[in-house]
């Protein structure tokens, strides 16, 4: 494409004939033709590899006005990451005719994946794109964040559609609308899932977390497009303001849970391998088989049965669907037996509130008499604020709960551990190294008892260090468990 035509499809000033052969935003991926974004990043400012990216052949850089560019078009804006991204939109469309988008603190990768399988199951070629990576038709290729810079993103989102992919379902996180990683799709629909502590470190206030969140609401999405909204039914703060937020925009709100208007959770009754959920939409109660377990697992399935009614799914499909979805990894996945036929769930939670859900789930499935038994820790270099947190909700909601190691990253692991503990109480104890903190909650679990494996889900490594001193060791908690309840721990 030529760069004049991209600058008018984007709303942008300039003209030129020179052809346009892709984007980056790291000026070691630039070649002749190339429009180079350059960004203030937290710890790197891109506009310091300005020089090196126009000699690399940047024909044009995206960056603020104040930024000095010589010998390539200066693109001057003073938001340069959203008109970067408006502009590589237009390089590399078309997408998939049905994007949906999610965001929230805990269940966004749930959703995506939920709402890929009941589009599947209705005849669509569905995709998702989120934490567990580009789930495809076909396969699955991960990622390794939650949403991917923007270059990638829409190459990714292009690439689906080259294959015939027409409905994406993907995670839209608060660091990715932060950074306009998510900019220049139409966005056919979209959802709210809840609202916690998380990523402080990043945003400083709750205030302007849920900010980040909000602006899939208040830009992102089409107008007048479908909200799906999660209304617990609890009265809280953060669903109102999000509730409200999409009205003020025009959107078409759909509330789905205890509280919800669209699906209304009526009764659950948990069982062995999953829950009956009794639905009521449009008047009507349906009771659905759905073979997952935990109130947030029932949850998670409404917004993703919302997500697929919003994009033409019938009710009656999506309500079959629910019945047939498959566990997604690292959400409450149950990992093994032990020799005493207690089983161990791997899950994803690493904040207070995912911490309290997960164990909250799994408490109807303990028999009588036995007992709930987690590990878990925290992140190193991330929210410091929520590690004592965590270690009061392990020990108030836990029969046992047992403090180990999680991505320590560049801090000493023990003074994370004493972090936890500090909000814990008699019922929790401390065990370095995560291995073996697994082996001993699998160990002395009962007959009657549950193990939950908490913090880390799908990741397959362990993350020490920081910058060039960061190094990745092999650790899978599932894998782990399996091994520990097989005795080879």
């Amino acid at each position: 494409m030529r760069l004049g035509e991209l600058l008018r499809a984007a709303g942008l000033a300039g003209d030129s004939d020179q052809t346009v052969t892709g984007f980056a935003i790291d000026h070691r991926k630039v070649a002749p033709g190339t429009i180079f974004g350059a960004f203030q990043g937290a710890t790197v400012n891109g506009e310091d590899f300005i020089p090196a990216a126009v000699g690399a052949g940047a024909i044009a850089v995206v960056a603020r006005p104040e930024a000095r560019v010589e010998g390539a078009h200066h693109l001057a804006d003073v938001n340069p990451r959203r008109a970067f991204a408006r502009l590589a939109a237009g390089f590399f469309s078309p997408y998939p005719s049905a994007i949906v988008a999610v965001t929230g603190t805990n269940g966004k990768t749930s959703c995506v994946e939920m709402t890929r399988q009941i589009w599947r199951m209705a005849g669509e070629r569905a995709a998702s794109i989120g934490t567990l990576g580009v789930t495809t038709p076909d396969g699955s290729v991960s990622t390794g964040l939650t949403t991917p810079d923007i270059v990638t993103f829409l190459a990714n989102m292009a690439g689906l559609a080259r294959e015939g992919v027409t409905h994406v379902a993907y995670e839209a996180s608060s660091h990715g609308l932060d950074q306009y990683r998510n900019e220049g799709l139409t966005v056919a629909a979209s959802a709210f899932t809840n609202f916690s502590r998380d990523h402080l470190d990043y945003h400083g206030t709750m205030e302007a977390y849920f900010a980040a969140k909000m602006r899939l609401f208040t830009e992102v999405v089409a107008p007048g497009s479908p909200a799906v909204i999660h209304d617990a039914g609890d009265g809280s703060e953060w669903t109102a303001k999000a509730i409200a937020t999409a009205e003020a925009r025009g959107l078409d709100v759909r509330t789905v849970g205890e509280g919800g208007a669209f699906l209304k959770l009526i009764a659950r009754e948990p069982g062995q391998l999953g829950q009956l959920l009794h639905i009521e939409h449009e008047g009507t109660v349906r009771k659905v088989n759905l073979p997952l377990i935990g109130a947030y697992q029932a949850a998670n399935a409404l917004v993703s049965a919302g997500l697929a009614m919003a994009t033409g799914v019938s009710a009656s499909a999506t309500f079959d669907a629910l019945t047939r979805l498959q566990p997604v990894r690292g959400r409450l996945e149950r990992a093994a037996l032990n020799q005493a036929g207690a089983p161990a769930y791997v899950d994803y939670a690493h904040t207070p509130d995912a911490l309290e859900a997960a164990i909250a789930a799994l408490r109807p499935h303990v028999a009588e008499g036995g007992k709930l038994i987690v590990v878990f820790g925290a992140g190193g270099d991330r929210d410091a604020g929520k590690r004592p947190q965590m270690g009061e909700v392990a020990a108030r909601a836990a029969d046992i709960a047992i403090v180990t190691d999680d991505n320590p990253r560049s801090e000493d692991p023990a003074s994370i551990r004493a972090a936890i503990m500090a909000g814990a109480g008699s019922n929790t104890r401390e065990i370095e190294g995560r291995r073996a903190a697994i082996a001993a909650a699998i160990g002395e679990a009962g007959a009657r008892d549950i193990v939950l494996i908490a913090g880390k889900g799908h990741e397959q490594g362990q993350i020490f260090g920081s910058g060039e001193n960061m190094r990745i060791e092999a650790f899978d908690d599932v894998e782990v468990a399996r091994e520990c309840a097989g005795g080879q721990c």
